[in-house]
This record gives structure tokens, C-alpha cells and sequence, in this order.
């Protein structure tokens, strides 16, 4: 009996620390958002790769009580950012800051990848295109395609003088419709892009012409309902990545 005590004595003393173990681990809710390689990507089989998946196992490697769920199912940009917004998510990978977003989400440095935006022209275009002005010299011959919910939109209404549709909200729909003439141009950011065009049996038919027409950093950004304790968290293994050089690693393998 006193054998039977003493092991009864010994996992009553372990319950407490497994417990106490199990409360530390913390779950982060977020989704992979469609349209926007190389962050995202299908890997075939249902699987989802990418440079923001990479991110994810690095933290938890990082901060093992750190667990990231969801990022194998596919939601559009807007809604997987409105959720995060809403509490339905946590965290949102590798976005750009908005006033709105700013309002609603909580953004964390370092930097994730600085995003360069580039047009995309058909195989035979002969215009060269140094600057905004050159497009806004072709009036409405000079159509410029972007991502619907994506801030390249806003960013070329505050420019003016511009043509721009946005009905479509994945990117190679709007790959095809200028293949089709429904516009001149597709506005759209780097690194991944020509991966992109390849991968939507585009390649041969458009070309990514080479001046860059912008800049913008991405960042981690956060629900503001997330406990500051875990934001803080996961900001440290952000620091850190950046520290050792890993970030700088991941996104060159993306690039």
C-alpha cells in the first residue's frame, strides 16, 4: 500500500507542472490568403507552402508555446484580414499598413519583405514605361488592372489621372483579362511575380516590365484583442529571426 501511496504522491506532484505546461501554450488563429504568392501558395494536394507558412514553423520553433492554426485553408485577402480585425483570427501575415488597418490591427517590426510593385504589359507591348505620367498619356487606352481589396487600388486613386479596374479579385483572373486586351496593364507586386505568370500558363504570352512603380513594407499584424503578453512574443521571435539573419533567408527563398 505504501508503494501504491508514494506513486499516487508522485503524479499528483506532476499534474501541477504538466498543467501549468499546457497553459503556456498559446494558439494563434489565422488562414492563408488566396491571390497572394509568394506568401501563400498551393502546393498541390491541398497543401499550402510559402514564405508566410515558413514564418509560422520559425516562430514555433522560436517559441515553442507559440502554435499558428488555420494556415493550411484558403481565405480571400480582405476577409482573412477582416477576421483578424473582428477577433474570428489572430494575426495576419506579411500585410500592408493602411490608416484603416491601423485603426483596427496592431503592426510589428521588423519588417516582413518590402514589396515592390511592378506593371505587367502582353509580350508585345513596345511602350516603355518610366513613370506614372507615361500611363496617364494613354487616357483610357492606358487601363491599369488591380487586385479588388488590395492597397494597390487606393494607392492609385490618391495618384489621380488614372484608368484603374478592380473588378477582379485574384490575381490570375486578372492575368487572363489582359491577355484578353481588358486592359493595358496589371499592377502588381514582387517578389513572385513572374513565378506567378509562369505558374498561370501565362509565360510567353505577358512580360513584367522593369521599372518599379513603388514600394511598400509588409508586416506581421495583430487583432487588438490579442493579450499584449503574446503580441509581445511574438514580436521577440520576429527580432529575432531578423537578428540571426533567418527572415532575411526565408524571403530570399521566395523571392
Amino acid at each position: 500500500m505504501r508503494h501504491v501511496a508514494r506513486a499516487m504522491l508522485f503524479l499528483c506532484c506532476l499534474l501541477p507542472a504538466a498543467g501549468s505546461q499546457a497553459q503556456n501554450i498559446v494558439t494563434l488563429r489565422v488562414a492563408a490568403q488566396t491571390g497572394t504568392e509568394p506568401k501563400f501558395i498551393d502546393g498541390g494536394n491541398g497543401r499550402v507552402i510559402g514564405l508566410c507558412i515558413d514564418i509560422f514553423r520559425t516562430i514555433e520553433r522560436i517559441d515553442p508555446g507559440l502554435v499558428f492554426a488555420g494556415d493550411q485553408q484558403w481565405l480571400p485577402l480582405i476577409r482573412a484580414i477582416s477576421e483578424v480585425a473582428t477577433r474570428q483570427h489572430d494575426l495576419a501575415c506579411a500585410i500592408q499598413r493602411s490608416p484603416e488597418r491601423e485603426r483596427q490591427l496592431v503592426f510589428l517590426d521588423p519588417v516582413i519583405v518590402q514589396l515592390q510593385y511592378l506593371l505587367v504589359a502582353r509580350a508585345d507591348e513596345q511602350l516603355v514605361v518610366d513613370s506614372w505620367d507615361d500611363v496617364r498619356a494613354l487616357g483610357e487606352r492606358g487601363v491599369v488592372l488591380v487586385n479588388r481589396g488590395f492597397t494597390t487600388s487606393e494607392y492609385l486613386e490618391q495618384l489621380g489621372g488614372l484608368h484603374v479596374s478592380a473588378s477582379a479579385t485574384d490575381p490570375a483572373i486578372n492575368l487572363h483579362m489582359l491577355a484578353a486586351r481588358r486592359g493595358r496593364f496589371f499592377l502588381h507586386r514582387n517578389p513572385g511575380l513572374k513565378a506567378l505568370i509562369a505558374r498561370t500558363g501565362m509565360a510567353g504570352k505577358l512580360k513584367v516590365l522593369p521599372h518599379v512603380m513603388y514600394q511598400n513594407p509588409t508586416y506581421i499584424a495583430m487583432g487588438r484583442h490579442v493579450d499584449p503578453s503574446v503580441v509581445a512574443r511574438v514580436r521577440r521571435a520576429l527580432e529575432q529571426m531578423e537578428r540571426t539573419g533567418e527572415l532575411a533567408r526565408i524571403v530570399k527563398k521566395w523571392e
